[in-house]
């Protein structure tokens, strides 16, 4: 069984605004960042040239995206789940077959410090 990791953030924004601004936020975060025609982003990272997809329904709070850079593809599910006023983010990262135990913990370092500033975004918006 491959290793994973679940990473849940709760953020003080409702549903649809949290979703809304997700969506929206590669520029913020990706200097960068431009739109495809096909709705995707394509971006610098710190493995060099990368792609980002969202596969995403607003009414289920879906926000699965397809993450690809010059090293690995990442098929991510990611959930916006409504929690009052507030909403709860949940993200699972399946390890790539081709990254290392040690190369996926380094990863995940490096999305917990993304997912922080994400963080930051949608709660100033």
């Amino acid at each position: 069984m491959a290793r994973s990791r679940t990473i849940s953030m709760s953020v003080s924004r409702k549903t649809g605004e949290v979703f809304d601004a997700i969506l929206n936020s590669p520029p913020k975060m990706m200097p960068d960042a431009r739109r495809n025609d096909d709705d995707s982003w394509s971006f610098s990272s710190s493995r060099g040239n990368a792609n980002l997809k969202f596969k995403h329904n607003k009414t289920f709070g879906i926000l699965d995206y397809l993450y690809v850079d010059e090293e690995t593809s990442w098929d991510v599910p990611m959930r916006v789940v409504s929690n009052g006023d507030e909403s709860e983010v949940i993200v699972t990262i399946i390890k790539p077959t081709m990254l290392t135990d040690e190369q996926f913990d380094e990863r995940m370092k490096e999305l917990e410090i993304l997912f922080e500033n994400l963080k930051k975004i949608v709660e100033k918006e």
